[in-house]
């Protein structure tokens, strides 16, 4: 049985992209689950005892039905440096509770505080966000993430982001790279394409 889960953003009492998550998570269900009833999300929260201050990782766990729900405060990482790595792992539309080849790509990251996986010549993800690039005037993210996140399909919808690929030869093209996912804005972790090593 395959488990997937949400990431969802509480912040103050407040879920972040409800109805992003909502989507993912009907469109895991309809794929893996198709006779069983989709679940409400956030009916199923607000259901839930929840903190109504602080900022909290809403953890998720789900299959056919949701089988975990936990709230762990949430401490921003520090990423400085970043490290190119090759994956072949495929990308999907959905988060799974699987994350061991993930793991396994961080492991490599040597002396770099995470890494950038590279798939057939192009930009994915890091290990834990999507990513943009910024060339002095524009955002582009790149076309194939490894996970579609909330924030990403967000911000690509708003026209903030623009899908491109990105081939790992096309750094020298930009300036800045921006981490983001459910739980990091964007803008909020932004390096210096310098900090990209490969």
């Amino acid at each position: 049985m395959c488990r997937f889960v949400e990431s969802v953003q509480l912040k103050d009492g407040v879920f972040k992209r409800l109805d992003l998550h909502q989507e993912r998570l009907m469109k895991a269900m309809t794929d893996y689950y198709p006779k069983d009833k989709i679940v409400d999300l956030k009916s199923v929260l607000m259901h839930t005892s929840f903190p109504v201050e602080g900022l909290f990782k809403c953890r998720v766990v789900y299959d056919s039905e949701i089988r975990e729900i936990e709230f762990i405060p949430y401490i921003k990482r520090e990423i400085h440096s970043l490290k190119l790595v090759e994956t072949q792992m495929e990308s999907t539309p959905f988060k799974k509770v699987d994350r061991s080849l993930l793991v396994a790509a961080f492991a490599l990251r040597g002396d770099c505080d995470d890494v950038i996986m590279v798939k057939d010549g192009l930009l994915t993800d890091t290990s834990f966000t999507n990513i943009a690039l910024f060339d002095g005037v524009n955002w582009f993210t790149p076309h194939v993430p490894l996970i579609y996140g909330v924030n990403r399909t967000q911000l690509v919808r708003e026209g903030i982001l623009t899908e491109k690929d990105i081939n790992s030869s096309d750094l020298v093209n930009f300036k800045r790279v921006s981490l983001f996912n459910a739980m990091n804005e964007f803008g909020s972790i932004e390096l210096d394409i310098s900090s990209i090593r490969h």
